[in-house]
């Protein structure tokens, strides 16, 4: 199959004063000139957008260990003792899990008393837990993995009891959210997660890299992933988009073993890296490549988010994964308190956005890669104490 046109769609659907500092500031210089190139260039144009030695210093960049704290160190004092209801999207997910578990040791610090509601990755489920949450009459909600937009029918009557509500991943930009119940969506910048993956994969394969992009269009933030990964690809003249497959991550079990096989047979030795929005489409690719008999060197994984256990194994025995931008999954957690705990004592969001971090077999043994995730040694917990004024 050739490289898809410059004509964005999907196929097949069944569904970081110091040198550290100076790195930070020349990757952020480096990320605004590629976010800016690219959002002047169009179709063909983008060939010429960033050359192979740029992307490298990129990825470089993205892929320092230490990351400096660079969030906000004041704040309202915590305000303590509250009832708040978390609905997570499905806690079958290593993402999710991990936020809800940061959210969980926060929550802690301020005596919070949460509730949590597991939504099981379905349209019932959220609904279900969202008029669970309600029944808890929780002073304040936090949304772990659900897209607000589709959760737009479900939080009315939320917003009706002025019940703040922070996100995670809960739409396709980082920052404060405008016309919506939900306040704020923490998360690193998707496309720029989306860029630097690709870009890894561009400079991995010098140049040559035969691609297959997996994502979720149930998820708006998946599908600006996909396309902000594709349109990358593209624009690299050796490289290849071989297809952009949507498979929902809640029936990644059932389908990924079938659709993997299928993608070897049809795109055989060509397909040389697989590109996903999440670490789990490739729980379930790895062992069919490996039944297949693909070496890890010919067929190799990236994911755009998450920063799953499994993926961090992957990473660590060079079993096909080379890389996850991970997010530092327990701070988001941390940053989702902070940010509740502003809104409940009726001040402004802080909007801070981590940097993006690319794990690779390189630095996997930093900033916590040894327990199998992105917690980044910045002193963030102490950070936020000080702030909630807790000893």
């Amino acid at each position: 199959m050739a490289a898809l046109s410059s004509t964005y769609k999907i196929t097949n659907k069944p569904h970081r004063i110091s040198d550290r500092s100076r790195s930070f500031a020349s990757l952020i210089a480096l990320l605004v000139l590629c976010a800016t190139t690219l959002a002047r260039a169009d179709g063909a144009k983008q060939e010429s957008s960033l050359d192979l030695a740029a992307m490298r210093r990129i990825v470089a960049g993205a892929s320092t260990t230490a990351p400096p704290w660079a969030g906000p160190r004041s704040g309202p004092t915590g305000v303590m003792g509250k009832t708040v209801a978390v609905v997570a999207e499905d806690l079958r997910n290593g993402g999710i899990l991990g936020v809800a578990q940061g959210v969980s040791e926060a929550a802690r610090i301020l005596h919070w008393n949460l509730k949590l509601f597991d939504a099981g990755g379905t349209p019932a489920g959220r609904g279900k837990a969202v008029i669970s949450a309600l029944a808890a009459h929780p002073a304040g909600m936090i949304l772990i993995g659900s897209d607000a937009g589709e959760m737009s029918a479900y939080l009315t009557p939320v917003a009706a009891r002025n019940i703040p509500v922070v996100g995670w991943h809960v739409g396709p930009r980082a920052g404060p959210m405008t016309g919506s119940p939900v306040a704020i969506n923490i998360s690193t910048d998707p496309l720029e997660v989306a860029r630097i993956t690709a870009m890894a994969a561009i400079v991995d394969s010098g140049g040559r890299a035969g691609v297959v992009i997996f994502t979720d269009s149930n998820f708006r933030i998946a599908m600006a992933k996909a396309k902000a990964m594709a349109e990358i690809i593209r624009a690299c003249k050796g490289c290849t988009l071989l297809e952009v497959r949507d498979v929902p991550i809640s029936k990644c079990r059932k389908l990924m073993p079938g659709i993997t096989s299928e993608l070897l047979a049809r795109y055989g030795h060509r397909w040389t890296y697989a590109l996903a929005i999440n670490d789990i489409y490739f729980d379930y690719a790895v062992p069919e490549l490996t039944k297949a008999g693909r070496s890890p060197g010919s067929l190799k994984l990236l994911s755009a988010g998450d920063g799953s256990a499994a993926a961090f194994l992957r990473i660590q025995a060079g079993l096909f994964q080379i890389g996850t931008v991970a997010e530092p999954l327990n701070l988001h957690g941390w940053q989702l308190v902070d940010e509740l705990n502003r809104l409940l004592a009726h001040r402004s969001s802080d909007g801070h956005v981590v940097l993006v971090h690319l794990v690779t077999p390189k630095n996997i043994v930093h900033d916590g890669g040894l327990r199998l995730r992105f917690d980044p040694d910045n002193g963030y917990r102490e950070i936020y104490r000080r702030i909630w004024g807790v000893k």
